[in-house]
């Protein structure tokens, strides 16, 4: 079992959906290996966050009960007066807006909370793949050498673009697992600064703006193009790691 083999399936084995065989050989390998050790503590770290109530918005269970009595009233007041059915369908269409606020206000949370679990993944595989030296699978410069290299690796093709005229070196690429998927991992460097670049297949094909953020000291950008979910970090500063996403985009 190698380190490769341990990082596609270390996730499955703390879902427990590998047999007793498979599990026993991971383990084996984890007991003597500190980088995936590591990941294997990472990934029962991000378990818990994910079930952490803090990051769940569920509404109140009087919200329901507020709803229908205020409804009610309104109906009762509004039967009184003689334009009743005008004011029932103001009432009606007040409380399906709020409801439909409230709604997005759910998703945009789960959305937020979504992120925030991948984010704290694209920061510990950043940090694992710098501490085990382990920053690439297939080293190389030339992006006809590693592109190609991810055929029948990924169930997708991942774009790869050489920046070197941009003052972004391509360094190479590697497989790496993040939300619950392997994804293809791109490595540029700035002057000193590795630069990782995590892609996989969107849920959607809308492009979406670059968002900007800060982990642990390392800068993360995050789009949506053609189809792709990107993913930018490193400790260049957030200027130039700016620059380059721009670079990707065209």
């Amino acid at each position: 079992m190698t380190c490769n083999e341990t990082a596609v399936l270390i996730h499955a084995l703390a879902d427990r959906e590998l047999d007793v065989v498979k599990s026993a050989e991971i383990e084996e390998h984890v007991r003597g290996c500190a980088s995936c050790e590591q990941a294997q503590a990472d990934i029962h770290r991000l378990k818990s966050l994910v079930h952490d109530p803090a990051l769940r918005f569920i509404p109140p269970k009087s919200l329901e009960r507020q709803l229908r009595s205020a409804l009610r009233r309104e109906v009762k007041e509004n039967a009184r007066a003689q334009s009743s059915w005008w004011r029932w369908s103001f009432v009606a269409a007040s409380v399906i807006a709020i409801a439909a606020v409230a709604w997005a206000i759910v998703a945009s949370l789960d959305r937020q909370s979504a992120n925030e679990v991948i984010a704290a993944q694209i920061v510990s595989s950043h940090v694992r793949s710098l501490m085990a030296q382990h920053l690439t699978d297939v080293p190389s410069s030339d992006q006809h050498t590693v592109k190609p290299w991810f055929d029948g690796k990924l169930d997708f093709s991942p774009p790869v673009k050489d920046l070197t005229q941009r003052g972004f070196v391509l360094t190479g690429g590697r497989l790496d697992y993040i939300d619950n998927r392997p994804v293809a991992a791109l490595v540029y460097q700035r002057r000193q600064h590795p630069i990782n670049v995590f892609v996989w297949p969107s849920h959607g094909d809308a492009k979406s703006a670059t968002q900007a953020s800060v982990r642990q000291g390392y800068n993360l950008i995050r789009w949506t193009s053609a189809g792709m979910e990107w993913w930018a970090i490193s400790d260049l500063n957030l200027s130039e790691l700016q620059q380059f996403s721009q670079f990707l985009q065209e």
